[in-house]
């Protein structure tokens, strides 16, 4: 498949890794330019390119940009292909941005699929970057570890599944999109490290009621400024807060 990754940060970096160990066609493109990728898209043997033209003949297009910024994609998105399948993999957390109207508990790619006007499948954004670099499997390993992906669309959730199993881990059906608050910050399944048993047990024992209170309990207790999140305990931490 021709995939494209919008967003190089470190999510989106470790993403577009994975997906070229798993020889998918790839292009990257960032804020800040395709020189900037010149690089990482020479190590990955990937395509780096402006927004507009990343997404021109893509099949999958992962949007790993920060949540509140968006809406900024609405126009290069026109240039992609109807048949192209919209991914994201952000999460709303209001100190990062408000979103008026928005609470924590409502399933926010909702919310992005109206700001870009395409309909999208969640995945990828329940993963600490570090675990997804060093935890992916071969399908068929004991305890391999899974993630949820959530949408609409039957054939585009399978497509994006496919591509979950392509990356290392195993796929969940988490159901659709409005659905996928299950798999936000503050619910069990959120950055858990889970098989593919225990996360189908998390994603059905979430409380929207508990949302909001475990994602804040969870960003005080794993991040610090200046340097960031604590992905070696994070996991550990989050399992004890959403439990």
């Amino acid at each position: 498949m021709n995939v494209s990754v919008i967003g190089t940060g470190d999510i989106g970096s470790q993403l577009a890794r994975s997906i070229a160990v798993a020889q998918h066609s790839l292009t990257m493109a960032n804020s800040r330019g395709p020189e900037t990728l010149d690089r990482l898209a020479a190590e990955l043997l990937a395509r780096a390119a402006t927004t507009a033209d990343a997404v021109v003949d893509a099949d999958v297009i992962v949007l790993s940009i920060p949540f509140a910024k968006m809406p900024s994609l609405a126009e290069d998105l026109t240039r992609a292909p109807a048949s192209a399948v919209i991914v994201d993999m952000s999460n709303y957390y209001a100190l990062a941005g408000v979103v008026d109207g928005l609470e924590h508990d409502d399933p926010s790619s909702a919310w992005v699929s109206e700001q870009i006007g395409r309909p999208v499948i969640k995945a990828w954004n329940t993963i600490f970057s570090r675990s997804l670099a060093l935890k992916r499997e071969a399908p068929g390993t004991p305890e391999r570890l899974a993630l949820p992906v959530a949408g609409d669309d039957v054939v585009a959730k399978a497509t994006v599944m496919q591509l979950v199993e392509d990356t290392g881990f195993d796929a969940v059906d988490a159901g659709s999109l409005a659905d996928s608050w299950r798999m936000q910050p503050g619910t069990p399944a959120y950055c858990t490290d889970l098989d593919a048993a225990a996360l189908r047990a998390a994603l059905a024992r979430a409380d929207r009621s508990r949302m909001a209170v475990d994602a804040a309990a969870e960003i005080a207790a794993v991040y610090r400024p200046g340097t960031g999140i604590d992905m070696v305990n994070g996991v550990e931490i989050y399992r004890n807060i959403t439990a």
